[in-house]
C-alpha cells in the first residue's frame, strides 16, 4: 500500500492504463494534424478522432454529430453560456442557476451579469437538493437559459435532469448541464431530449487533464452558439482550434471503458465509500454528513467534524490520505465552501469538513487505513484542544 493514498477522486484521477496505451501511439507515431487530410498520417487522425465521437457518442446516448471536443468542462460551459447569451441583447438575457454550482458556471454567469444580463441563483435545500416547484416557478417567468449540473462536485447529490429540462423546455427555455462529475459514473440519455447542451471534463473519468467536450442538440432550427475562439472553424464551427488528437483519444477510450464497466464499478466504489462511512463512524459517533445518502454519487462522502480547529485537519492527514476540504478548483482560497454554506453550514463547521472523492483504483485495505488515520487525528486534534 503506497502512502499517500489517493482519495481526491473528485478533483481529478489517475489516467487508467488502458487509456494511456490507447493515446500514446499518437504523440509518436500516429501524429497527424487531423485537418490535414491530404496525406495517410492526416487520415489517421481524423479516423482516430471519429471513433472517439462514436464512443463518447456510445456513453452519452447522443450522435456522433453532436460531440464538440474542448479543452475540459470550464471550456463547454463557457462556450454554451456565452454561446447562447451572445445571440440575444445582454440586457435581455435571463440565466437561471444555482448557488451551489461549481464556480466555472457561477464566475461565467457573473461576468455575463456585468454585461447586462439577469442572473438568477435559486437556493438549495439543507440535504442539496433543488425545490423543483421554486425552479418551474422562476423558469415560467422569462429564462432563456438554465444551468443546473447533474452531479455536485463537493456533496454529490444528484439532480432529476430529465425533469429539469422538461420544465426548462415547457416554457421555451434552454438547459444545460455541467455533467463533469456524473459523466461515465450515472447513466444519461441525451437522445431523450431534456438536455441541449452538456458539459463534459475528460480528467474525471481516467482520461488526461486538458480534454473534454460539449454535447450540442441536434435540432430544426439548429441551436446556435457564438464561438469563443475563432479560426479555421474547426468543429462546426463552434470552436476553431487543431485538435488535440492524443487527448481525444483517450477521452474516447475512457467513455468506451465507462460504457462497458459503469454498472460493476459503481457498485464496487459505493460499496468502499460506505465502508469509509461505517467506520468512520465507529470511531466519530458524531460525525456530520454533508448531503443526503440517497440520490448521491457513489465515490463520494463529504463529512463534518465537530470541535476542532479546522486549519489543522488537512497538514495532519497529509503524509497519510489525500483528501480536500472543499471543491479542489477553489482550495487556493481560505475562505470556507459556498457548497457546505449554501446548505446552512457554519463556517466553523465547514472549515471543519473533508471532502473523500473514491474511485476505480482504491481498495479495501486503503479505505480501513484512511478511515483509521482519520479518526485518530480527530481524536488527537480534539484532545489538544480540550488540553486532554
Amino acid at each position: 500500500m503506497k502512502l499517500p493514498i489517493y482519495l481526491d477522486n473528485h478533483a481529478t484521477t489517475r489516467v487508467d492504463p488502458r487509456v494511456l496505451d490507447a493515446m500514446l501511439p499518437h504523440f509518436t507515431e500516429s501524429y497527424g494534424n487531423a485537418a490535414s487530410t491530404a496525406h495517410g498520417y492526416g487520415w489517421a487522425a481524423r479516423d482516430a478522432v471519429d471513433l472517439s465521437r462514436a464512443q463518447i457518442a456510445g456513453l452519452a446516448g447522443c450522435e456522433a454529430s453532436e460531440v464538440i471536443y474542448t479543452s475540459g468542462a470550464t471550456e463547454s460551459i463557457n462556450l454554451a453560456l456565452k454561446g447562447i447569451a451572445r445571440q440575444k441583447s445582454w440586457d435581455t438575457v435571463h440565466i437561471v442557476t444555482c448557488v451551489a454550482e461549481h464556480s466555472a458556471v457561477l464566475d461565467t454567469c457573473g461576468y455575463l451579469e456585468t454585461l447586462g444580463a439577469t442572473v438568477t441563483r435559486l437556493p438549495v435545500l439543507p440535504d442539496g437538493t433543488l425545490d423543483l416547484a421554486l425552479l418551474e416557478k422562476v423558469v415560467s417567468g422569462n429564462a432563456d437559459i438554465v444551468s443546473i449540473m447533474h452531479a455536485n462536485n463537493e456533496i454529490g447529490t444528484i439532480h432529476p435532469i430529465d425533469v429539469i429540462g422538461q420544465i426548462c423546455h415547457k416554457y421555451n427555455a434552454l438547459f444545460h448541464v455541467d455533467a463533469a462529475q456524473s459523466f461515465g459514473k450515472i447513466p444519461l440519455d441525451f437522445s431523450d431530449g431534456s438536455v441541449d447542451f452538456l458539459s463534459i471534463s475528460g480528467h474525471k473519468l481516467y482520461a488526461p487533464k486538458g480534454v473534454g467536450c460539449l454535447l450540442v442538440k441536434r435540432r430544426m432550427p439548429p441551436l446556435r452558439l457564438t464561438p469563443l475562439l475563432h479560426g479555421g472553424g474547426h468543429e462546426r464551427g463552434f470552436r476553431s482550434g487543431t485538435l488535440n488528437v492524443p487527448g481525444i483519444v483517450a477521452l474516447g477510450k475512457a467513455a468506451e471503458i465507462c460504457a462497458d464497466e459503469m454498472t460493476d464499478e459503481t457498485t464496487q466504489v459505493a460499496g468502499l465509500r460506505d465502508m469509509l462511512l461505517e467506520s468512520l463512524k465507529r470511531g466519530i459517533p458524531d460525525l456530520i454528513v454533508n448531503g443526503a445518502m440517497k440520490n448521491r454519487l457513489a465515490g463520494n462522502l463529504n463529512v463534518s467534524f465537530s470541535g476542532i480547529d479546522g486549519h489543522l485537519l488537512l497538514p495532519a492527514l497529509r503524509n497519510h490520505i489525500s483528501v480536500s476540504s472543499g471543491s479542489a478548483c477553489t482550495s487556493a482560497h481560505s475562505k470556507p465552501s459556498h457548497v457546505l454554506a449554501a446548505i446552512g453550514m457554519s463556517d466553523l463547521l465547514g472549515q471543519s469538513s473533508l471532502r473523500f472523492g473514491v474511485g476505480r483504483f482504491n481498495t479495501e485495505e486503503e479505505i480501513l487505513y484512511a478511515a483509521d488515520v482519520t479518526v485518530a487525528v480527530i481524536r488527537d486534534l480534539r484532545a489538544q484542544k480540550t488540553g486532554g
